[in-house]
């Protein structure tokens, strides 16, 4: 796991960004893994922003993390309008390469497996871009997920529904159950990069960075992935207890390693 810590969002938003245009230039037919939240909407504004000046996404497949199970299809809220709204719409990659679990599916069980099905079909995912709830949850994987999980229906929490209900026009409005890739789902993609920012998420960050692995903080599974960046700001960055290491080793980091 490698933590960088920067001064703010916009530096992580560039970071973040010279990462996924590495891929595409590398690959063109790279398959990404978006999130939806506030974290990760640096990086999908600096995305849009490359696209105008020539980066080309019209190779490329991207599956969402989750959904809201119970929204009306088109709610602004949904997350697939929100990753076509900050990001899809923005670049030029296909609408029919955009995937998204349906919350609204007769069969959520069998629309989970369906998904799944889709990923492995393209190859997985290449680059997942992930944000962290205050719970230490990644996706919608509530404390006391199974650390091998796959995507499948969960029950959100009474902390996780308040922390949304910033996005909807009232507590009563945030829908009590979603559609997450499971934890075993997210070590499987490839490069993992984890965007926190902000004094509320301090604690969960050096939780799952310094701390215990354990389903009480989902977040820290990805102490065993092969390719985990963490990319924090200042006041995310304050609990942590090997703050000063992070920033000298990235201070030091060879330039052919990237990111």
């Amino acid at each position: 796991m490698e933590v960088v810590i920067l001064p703010g969002s916009r530096q992580i938003g560039k970071l973040a960004a010279d990462a996924v245009e590495a891929l595409i230039l590398r690959k063109p037919d790279a398959v990404l893994g978006l999130a939806t939240g506030s974290s990760p909407l640096p990086v999908y504004d600096e995305l849009a922003a490359r696209h105008e000046r020539g980066l080309d996404f019209s190779a490329a497949h991207a599956f969402a993390l989750d959904e809201y199970v119970g929204l009306a299809p088109g709610h602004p809220q949904s997350y697939r309008e929100v990753i076509r709204r900050e990001f899809s719409s923005r670049v030029n990659i296909r609408p029919e390469n955009v995937h998204t679990p349906d919350g609204s599916a007769a069969d959520i069980q069998a629309e989970c497996r369906a998904y799944e099905d889709r990923m492995r079909t393209v190859g997985g995912v290449d680059l997942q871009i992930l944000g962290v709830g205050t719970d230490g949850h990644i996706g919608f994987n509530e404390p006391g997920s199974s650390l091998a999980s796959r995507t499948r229906i969960k029950t959100l929490i009474e902390q996780t529904r308040r922390d949304n209900a910033r996005f909807f026009a009232s507590l009563a409005e945030v829908p009590h159950h979603v559609v997450t890739q499971g934890l075993g789902t997210i070590l499987e993609a490839r490069h993992v990069l984890l965007i926190a920012t902000g004094a509320q998420k301090a604690p969960a960050v050096r939780d799952f960075v310094e701390g215990p692995v354990a389903a009480i903080c989902p977040a820290s599974v990805l102490q065993f992935h092969p390719h985990a960046t963490i990319l924090v700001d200042e006041a995310a960055a304050s609990s942590l207890k090997l703050a000063d290491f992070y920033r000298h080793t990235h201070d030091h980091k060879p330039s052919w390693q990237g990111l």
